[in-house]
């Protein structure tokens, strides 16, 4: 599927549809919605509003759970994660942007543990692309795209919410 064929809406209702079925699927009591900074967040606020989710929305930084935090240094916009103070047996739907290779996936997962055990973390996100490099796959996709290797999404927000397809070279990727 096309990226340039996607509205955002779109995606989002299709994000939402999944969404609620899958909740209702695995039984999810109660969950607490957390959004990765910042794309992440983005989408978990327009989410969180549909769902009428009545629990605070969780926010998570993972700049310091990163697996390539040496090589690419500290961001001087790093954010602190507000999440709440029990996890512990919750159920949780975490939201991003774009799964890629999925160690964003990861890190988030590492910081929320650090935080307590939940029942159960539900994935959301809103595009799936090709590049998965590890065991982690999402629950509830908006839509599967398949981009080179040169090609990033970033998504543009947070109102309006748009999405940017930037076709720039990769260090060590060769076409």
């Amino acid at each position: 599927m096309s990226l340039k064929l996607l509205e955002i809406n779109t995606l989002l209702n299709q994000l939402e549809a999944s969404l609620v079925q899958t909740v209702s699927d695995r039984q999810l009591s109660q969950p607490l919605m957390i959004g990765i900074r910042t794309g992440g967040v983005w989408v978990a606020e327009e989410l969180h509003q549909r769902l009428q989710i009545t629990e605070p929305l969780g926010l998570l930084d993972i700049s310091f759970y990163r697996d390539d935090f040496s090589q690419i240094g500290m961001h001087p916009n790093v954010k602190p994660s507000q999440l709440p103070p029990q996890i512990e047996g919750r159920d949780i739907i975490l939201v991003d942007d774009v799964f890629y290779t999925g160690r964003t996936i990861r890190a988030a997962l590492n910081e929320i543990f650090d935080y307590g055990r939940p029942n159960q973390v539900l994935l959301a996100v809103l595009i799936e692309r090709g590049g998965k490099q590890i065991p982690i796959c999402p629950d509830c996709v908006g839509a599967k795209v398949d981009l080179s290797p040169e090609q990033r999404i970033k998504l543009v927000g947070p109102n309006p919410l748009a999405i940017d397809i930037l076709d720039t070279p990769v260090a060590g990727v060769k076409s």
